[in-house]
């Protein structure tokens, strides 16, 4: 194996290693979930050497820097205060979506109108209308940091949602005719149908490092397959409604759901037994996530209220 670049992740904090391997070059990350202000960098790179071949003496202090750099991240306080800063006429009918890019130049938004456009966030100017979809465009994304396009088809319904893995080489989508896809972003080809929900799936993602993939039904379950092998490791039950959102904790050790039963569920991704319902909501919950040290949970709900647990 040869180090090929180092690069760096702020959120959740990490070091992406990209190396070549027999030819090909693959990607690997450091997870530094536990960094804070008092981390002793020297201590941790010393462990991060022992652990990782990788890092060698002839770029350690390189991995030293961006340690201290994601380090000098995490302390930062961010007290802003957010105001108008343009409007946009961007689609003649409602938007469904919107989503920047890595660097936060550009922003993509998709709408009822059948399109997506991508903006310039500075200047507002209109840089691509993407054409083609036949109907509402309910799901968009950014790869990272940049790909071919291609046109996925498969699903014999409509797709629910869309997401990238963390080093954007895979694609999972969802669809209402009951499965989950995989993509190779590279090529587009299709590499696995999730399948076992008997009613539409509706929101699907990774975990922060790739390995394993969620999804979330109407059918009141959530299912956690192995993004490796495919395989269902484990099924979620214990909701009395449609689940409309799924999302991992930074560790991956734990699934948050939301429903329209009025409650979000945490789970453990290992037993996929159910460990607190979250309830206090009055209508149906349709959003929910960790926050980045995976120790605080919000929830939004069709009651106008956010709830936030620590």
């Amino acid at each position: 194996m040869k180090l090929k670049r180092l690069h760096i992740r702020y959120y959740p904090p990490g070091i992406f290693l990209d190396y070549e391997k027999g030819g090909q070059l693959r990607t690997k990350s450091i997870d530094l979930l536990n960094l804070t202000p008092d981390t002793d960098v020297n201590e941790l790179l010393s462990d991060i050497r022992a652990a990782e071949p990788l890092i060698t003496s002839s770029c350690a202090e390189q991995v030293k820097a961006l340690i201290c750099k994601l380090q000098e991240k995490v302390s930062q306080k961010d007290d802003r205060k957010f105001y108008l800063f343009r409007a946009l006429q961007a689609h003649i009918l409602p938007l469904t979506n919107v989503a920047f890019n890595k660097s936060g130049s550009s922003f993509i938004t998709g709408s009822y109108d059948r399109t997506c456009k991508i903006w310039d966030t500075a200047s507002g100017e209109e840089l691509h209308t993407l054409e083609g979809h036949r109907n509402v465009v309910y799901a968009i994304a950014f790869n990272n940091p940049y790909g071919k396009v291609h046109v996925l088809t498969g699903h014999r319904g409509e797709i629910s949602c869309v997401q990238f893995n963390w080093d954007c080489s895979l694609i999972a989508t969802a669809s209402l005719d009951k499965t989950c896809k995989v993509w190779d972003a590279d090529s587009g080809q299709c590499l696995a149908t999730l399948l076992g929900h008997n009613d539409e799936v509706l929101d699907v993602c990774f975990n922060y490092t790739g390995q394993l993939i969620a999804t979330a039904s109407a059918d009141g379950t959530s299912r956690v397959f192995s993004a490796e092998t495919f395989q269902c490791l484990c099924q979620l039950e214990g909701h009395k409604g449609e689940i409309s959102k799924v999302c991992f904790n930074p560790q991956g050790s734990r699934v948050l759901t939301a429903s329209v039963d009025k409650t979000a569920r945490v789970w453990c991704v290992n037993t996929g037994a159910c460990l607190q319902a979250l309830e206090g909501h009055s209508d149906e919950i349709f959003s929910c996530a960790f926050n980045y040290e995976g120790d605080t949970i919000i929830t939004g709900s069709k009651d106008n209220t956010c709830r936030i647990w620590h």
